[in-house]
Formats: C-alpha cells, sequence, structure tokens
C-alpha cells in the first residue's frame, strides 16, 4: 500500500537533525532580528522616547493577556505520539483562543481606561480596542506555531518571522516619513505585521494539512485532549502568566512612577538586549522542546540538555560581559547622545539577560519532566520579587536603583532554575559549573583592557571598534575548537 501523503512527512520528520532543525529556524529568526537591528537607528531619530514608551505599555498588555489565550494547551500539541490526538489539541487551542480574546474585550470595555489612568498612561486610551485583537492574532499564532513545530515544518516558521518583521518595520518607518511618529503608529504596525504572519502561516498549514484536520478533530476527542492534559491550563498557564506578567511590569510600574520617557528608555535597551539573544535563544527552544519529549523516552535527555546548554553558554556569555562595559558607548554611537540613558539601562540589564536567554530553552523541560507546579511556584517567586524591587526602585525615586534590583533578582532566581532544571535532566551541578568558566576567562583580558581605555576617555568609536573585533575573534576561536574536535571524532571514527 502506498503511504499516505501524512505518513511521508512523518517519515521526513524523523530524518531532519537537530542542528538543521535550528538552522532553518534560526535563519528565519536571524533575518527578522537583523531587520529590525537595521532598523531601529532609523527609528530612533524618527520616533520619541515617550512613543517607545506607549508602545511598550501596549505590548505588554497584550503581552500578559495574550498568553493565556490558548490556555497553554498550544504546549500539548506536540506531546502525543499520535498525529491525530495533537491535532484535536489543536482544535482545543484554536477554541479557547476565541473564548479568550471575547473575555478580553469585556474587560477593556469596562476597565481598560481605568487602568491606564492608573500607570500614568492616558495617551494609549484611542488604542485599547486594538487590544483583544492583538490578543486573538497572537493565540492563532502561537496554536500555528506549536502545530508546525511538531510536524517540523521550521521553513514555514522562518516565512512567518520575516514576514512579521518586514511588514511591521517598513509600516513604522513609512508612518515615521509620512509625519506621523507617533506611538499609535507603532502600535497599528505591529498589530499588521503579525497579522500578515499569521495569514501566511495559516495559509500553508490549511494547504497542506486540512486533511488531516477534517479527518482526526472530532467534539469527543478534543475533550479527552482536554481532560488528558488540563495540567496546562491547571499550572502552566497561571505560571506562564506570572511570568509573562512579571516580564511586563517594569514597564507599568516606570510609567507610574517616573514618565513613558523612562518608560521608552527602558523599551529600546529591553529590547536591543532580546533582539539578538532571540536570533539563536527562541530557535534553539522551540527545537529543542520537540526534541527533548523525545529524548526523555529514548533515555537520552541528559545528553540533550549538556549539549544545548553548552552552546547557549558559548553564544551568550561572552558578548553579556561585553554589554556590561560598552552598552553606553554602543547606543551613544548607533543610536544618539538622546539615547545613551537607554544604553545604561543595558548594561545593567545583561547579567540578567544571559541567564534569562539560557532559560528559554531550558524552562521547556518543566513540560517534558511535568513538573508544570513546580514552574508555577517558580514563576511566583519572580514576579514577586520583581515587583518588590521595582517598588523599592520606585519609592527611592530612581530607575536605576530600580532596574539593579530587578537585575540582581532576576539572576538569583533564574540561576537556580536553570541549573535545577538541568539537575532534574541529569546533568551535575559540577558539569554545568565547568561548562561556563571558559567563555569567562577570555572574557577577563578583553574586560581589563577596555575599563582601562574607558578610564583614559577613550572615543566611543573607538570602544565600540575594539569591543567587535573582540567578539568576532572569540567566535572565530570557538568555531575553530569545535571544527577541531569535530575533525578528530571522524578521523578516530575512519580509522
Amino acid at each position: 500500500m502506498k503511504p499516505s501523503h501524512h505518513t511521508a512527512a512523518l517519515h521526513k520528520r524523523k530524518k531532519t537533525s537537530f542542528a538543521g532543525d535550528v538552522f532553518t529556524l534560526g535563519a528565519g529568526t536571524t533575518f527578522a532580528q537583523f531587520l529590525s537591528l537595521l532598523a531601529a537607528p532609523v527609528l530612533t531619530r524618527l520616533y520619541a522616547p515617550e512613543a517607545f514608551g506607549l508602545y511598550a505599555v501596549f505590548i505588554s498588555i497584550t503581552g500578559i493577556l495574550g498568553v493565556i489565550a490558548c490556555m497553554r494547551y498550544e504546549l500539548s500539541i506536540l506531546l502525543p505520539e499520535s498525529d491525530a490526538e495533537a491535532a484535536n489539541l489543536f482544535g482545543v487551542s484554536l477554541g479557547f483562543v476565541v473564548i479568550i480574546s471575547v473575555l478580553v474585550a469585556l474587560i477593556v470595555w469596562f476597565g481598560g481606561e481605568s487602568f491606564l489612568h492608573l500607570i500614568n498612561t492616558p495617551g494609549l486610551t484611542p488604542y485599547l480596542w486594538l487590544v483583544p485583537v492583538f490578543v486573538f492574532i497572537n493565540g492563532l499564532f502561537f496554536a500555528l506555531n506549536y502545530w508546525n513545530t511538531r510536524t517540523r515544518h521550521f521553513g514555514r516558521l522562518s516565512v512567518a518571522r520575516i514576514t512579521s518583521s518586514f511588514s511591521t518595520t517598513t509600516t513604522t518607518i513609512g508612518a515615521g516619513f509620512a509625519g506621523y511618529p507617533t506611538g499609535g503608529s507603532m502600535i497599528g504596525a505591529r498589530v499588521f505585521g503579525q497579522s500578515v504572519a499569521v495569514t501566511v502561516l495559516a495559509g500553508q498549514t490549511w494547504r497542506y494539512d486540512w486533511g488531516l484536520f477534517k479527518k482526526s478533530i472530532r467534539w469527543r476527542e478534543m475533550l479527552y485532549g482536554l481532560k488528558r492534559h488540563r495540567k496546562f491550563p491547571i499550572y502552566s498557564t497561571w505560571g506562564a502568566f506570572l511570568n509573562t506578567a512579571s516580564w511586563q511590569v517594569p514597564a507599568f510600574i516606570l510609567a507610574a512612577f517616573f514618565s513613558s520617557t523612562v518608560v521608552g528608555y527602558y523599551a529600546l535597551g529591553f529590547r536591543i538586549l532580546q533582539l539578538p539573544m532571540s536570533i539563536v535563544g527562541r530557535s534553539i527552544g522551540q527545537v529543542f522542546f520537540q526534541r527533548a519529549a523525545e529524548a526523555r523516552i529514548e533515555g537520552k535527555l541528559d545528553d540533550l540538555v549538556a549539549v544545548a546548554f553548552k552552546q547557549l553558554v558559548k553564544v551568550g556569555l561572552f558578548p553579556t560581559l561585553m554589554l556590561t562595559i560598552v552598552g553606553s558607548d554602543l547606543y551613544t554611537v548607533v543610536f544618539g547622545e538622546n539615547w545613551a540613558e537607554a544604553g545604561v539601562y543595558t548594561q545593567i540589564l545583561s547579567i540578567w539577560g544571559f541567564f534569562w536567554f539560557i532559560s528559554s530553552p531550558l524552562s521547556t523541560l518543566f513540560s517534558v519532566l511535568e513538573k508544570q507546579d513546580s514552574a508555577l511556584r517558580i514563576n511566583v517567586v519572580i514576579f514577586s520579587t520583581r515587583l518588590i524591587s521595582l517598588f523599592a526602585g520606585g519609592y527611592l525615586g530612581s530607575p536605576r536603583i530600580a532596574l539593579v534590583l530587578f537585575s540582581a533578582s532576576g539572576v538569583l532566581v533564574y540561576g537556580y532554575m536553570n541549573f535545577w532544571l538541568m539537575h532534574m535532566a541529569g546533568v551535575s551541578y559540577k558539569q554545568a559549573f565547568s561548562i561556563m568558566w571558559m567563555p569567562v576567562f577570555c572574557f577577563l583580558p578583553v574586560g581589563a583592557g577596555l575599563i582601562f581605555l574607558k578610564i583614559y576617555d577613550v572615543s566611543a568609536w573607538g570602544i565600540l571598534f575594539i569591543s567587535l573585533g573582540s567578539i568576532v575573534i572569540y567566535f572565530l576561536y570557538s568555531f575553530k575548537q569545535d571544527f577541531k574536535r569535530i575533525f578528530f571524532r571522524v578521523r578516530k571514527s575512519v580509522i
């Protein structure tokens, strides 16, 4: 009997490599993030910090509400062995997207303006109607994203990310040059860009997988999936809600205690810190989740986790340490003197950003190991420590102190979470710590030299040039070491 299209696709998925999947997904992510980075110097000269601040508050609101759009059932799509069962979980996810979006619309209608006055951001009032729209669009994207992750159609996801970034960026720049450099223009561009991406991804998914959906999705099977994976809405939903809220709460508290301008500085600082890390972190995380679910069944989870952690440390730690020293110089050169304070914020947040970067893929182990209750407890701690840190800085009247406390609490909590998860997966603490030493030792002489140059008032351009050169040399050295290791392994196997 000739195998069905679906069976052939499943067989093909099994042959793809981890590195190949990461590259496919990472290529699209890299292009999308590179486009955003390339546009950033233009945007900072078209839009004032206040516009960035309004945009950041909108993204914070929709981010907190949007994370529960599928009630976290999108994560369960990756777990079943049967694609038919996964299709029903995809249907459950879409059903919750509709329900949650309607509830968000009611919340916004009755309490939206009061909330904006509470956080000192009344300028966002004209755009409140876009909140449920964006939550709905993001919910659809989450469900489609995990379905295509399961089927290993990472090329589709790359196209969607590129489409979203290109549409958002060009629309934002166009509005700025057209004489509308406002927060509303940035918000509208983001909604438009994400809508285009969802349309493209949904069209591709429907074209190739609609037959499976039509044959498999049944009310009885959806109810079974709803009950079978009830830990996701019970634990993961609230854990994800608290986690996302803890990410977005700085925008609310900084706006309430200070101004939209301060929020704008923070938003740009965090955005630039996040973008390059997202190039690798999200791509590895998405592929890692799918592979970790398989590796646990095969008894190879510890090896997969150790390899992923080593690559994350190798890629992220050296540039992060560099940012702690040259952040303000980078922002002065690239974005202009008006954004130097955003560079200081990046310096403060960079070490915390590294631990978040590692946690992006490793946190999926909560689902793989079915430790959703532990994830909820960790997210309660994260949310609580961030609130305390930011409120303390607000009462002290200093956004810098608020962010220092915020960053320090993040390093402690995320550091504990990452090492605990690796230990649960079978990676020893000694092995994990040993992996981190090489980038630190490589950075120490470079960091000392940069501090010396800053003391003697070397120009920002000179410091930036030396920093970029050091990063290039570091990655070339790392690549050389990996190449040697692979070469000798292949040579040994041949002999």
